[in-house]
């Protein structure tokens, strides 16, 4: 979608040039051979430029512009999606691990960490003291009173997030 978007725009921007340029050379060349007269022409001008090809040249602009920003979600998306992989995968990742391999940075991958549990698509806890992330199925920690890093007494923290408050480590559910 999102380059689809950015292809009709760039059509609609191209098309929009060719016929403000045709039809500017069209009217200039009507006036130089007197078939048109010059209050004519810019009338014509102000006419076919308002409703035709200002149109267009915003329409192709407003794609763009809506293509490239779906491209950058699109690619944000796609790193989110990357480090759920990761993690489901081997279930316990460290952290500097999904660094490297993610070429972000600790927050970057915090922060993505966070909106994926925000929308439900992950759980498990994170260690933030050892620098370790565990995927662990929701089902195993809805209900839990005990933190499973150290066993000690959980804290409700957030929506979708128990914070403990001995090791602090972070549960995601």
């Amino acid at each position: 979608m999102a380059a689809s978007g950015r292809l009709v725009g760039i059509l609609l921007l191209v098309v929009g040039a060719v016929l403000g340029i045709g039809i500017v050379a069209w009217l200039v060349q009507g006036v130089r051979e007197d078939t048109t007269r010059s209050s004519g022409a810019i009338f014509g001008f102000i006419l076919l430029f308002g409703f035709l090809i200002l149109p267009l040249l915003a329409g192709g602009a407003y794609f763009l512009v809506r293509g490239q920003a779906e491209a950058k979600d699109l690619v944000r998306v796609q790193e989110q999606r990357r480090l759920l992989d990761i993690v489901t995968t081997r279930g316990q990742v460290a952290i500097s691990d999904l660094v490297l391999e993610m070429k972000s940075t600790r927050d970057k991958v915090q922060h993505d960490l966070y909106d994926l549990v925000g929308r439900g698509l992950f759980s498990g806890y994170v260690d933030w003291s050892k620098g370790t992330l565990y995927s662990v199925q929701a089902r195993e920690l809805q209900g839990r009173q005990t933190c499973p890093n150290c066993g000690g007494q959980l804290a409700l923290a957030g929506k979708g997030l128990i914070k403990c408050p001995y090791c602090g480590a972070e549960i995601f559910l």
